[in-house]
């Protein structure tokens, strides 16, 4: 799999660790002393981040190569990458590679939980991540995201319709004229509209939204919506959206959601990655 982060990405990352130098390796002389460095996982994990990770000491220096590729599932002891070279070469690396693959891989290990959970299930709905991450990591959230079996729900606001109640407050129109006219100007995009209720829903979806992000609902008000809405002979896609996570994944499924919207991942704890240095003679 390609690198989610350009050269330049990966070098600013470095820049960041290190601006002026590694002091402690240059302090000690180590600079041109041959080494290898492995990364293992210490705990079960779907990773993510290795290309990144293998980029990030060859542009330092050292030759390296990915052992377990992103989106592969793995046991604790599993050996991730490895990679030799000059220390000086290894210990610039080191660190910003490490954290980058740990932070990664536990957002491709939490979606994946969450997506396994809704299979055992016997659900195929989406699980469809926001793109609400930290800012600045978007680009490998994102590929986190589809390691764990995941899709993004939006990439960013330049490449979908999402009409929130916060744009309605500043629209003079009714709400037949404001669908209608982000019909007009993006007639290829398929309209998502966020309501916070039963009466917002059915308002929104007579006025031919295409997909309703039914914000902060109980499974219980999905269930009495999509109720609601095919009596009412209104078929609009459901997105449940704002609190679903893994303990709630399943339930809001049984429900009658037909995808689960959640930014729970970017906030799962990192997966552990085990660092190995050896001296070569």
């Amino acid at each position: 799999m390609l690198s989610a982060l350009s050269d330049e990405a990966l070098f600013a990352l470095l820049r960041e660790d290190a601006p002026y130098g590694d002091l402690t390796t240059q302090g000690l002389g180590l600079g041109d002393r041959p080494g290898r460095v492995t990364f293992a996982a210490r705990q079960p994990m779907t990773v993510c981040g290795t290309e990144e990770a293998v980029r990030l000491f060859m542009l330092c220096g050292a030759q390296a190569q990915v052992l377990a590729p992103t989106g592969q599932h793995v046991l604790a002891g599993t050996e991730l990458l490895s990679a030799h070279g000059p220390a000086a070469s290894l210990l610039l690396a080191w660190k910003v590679a490490q954290t980058l693959m740990e932070a990664a891989s536990g957002i491709a290990s939490e979606v994946a939980r969450i997506v396994t959970s809704l299979r055992a299930a016997g659900h195929q709905q989406a699980l469809a991540c926001t793109r609400k991450s930290f800012p600045g990591t978007r680009a490998l959230s994102a590929k986190a995201v589809t390691a764990g079996g995941g899709v993004m729900h939006r990439l960013g606001l330049s490449e979908s319709l999402l009409l929130f109640p916060e744009h309605r407050l500043f629209v003079d129109h009714s709400l037949d004229d404001t669908v209608g006219r982000l019909r007009r100007q993006q007639p290829e995009k398929r309209l998502v509209a966020e309501v916070g209720s039963l009466e917002e829903a059915l308002a929104l979806a007579t006025a031919g939204a295409d997909v309703l992000q039914l914000e902060r609902f109980t499974p219980e008000a999905v269930r009495t919506c999509k109720l609601a809405l095919h009596t009412s002979h209104l078929h609009p896609a459901l997105a449940v959206a704002g609190g679903v996570n893994a303990s709630n994944a399943v339930a809001y499924a049984d429900a009658g959601a037909d995808i689960l919207v959640s930014s729970a991942p970017y906030h799962a704890a990192p997966r552990d990655v085990e660092v190995r240095f050896s001296r070569d003679v």
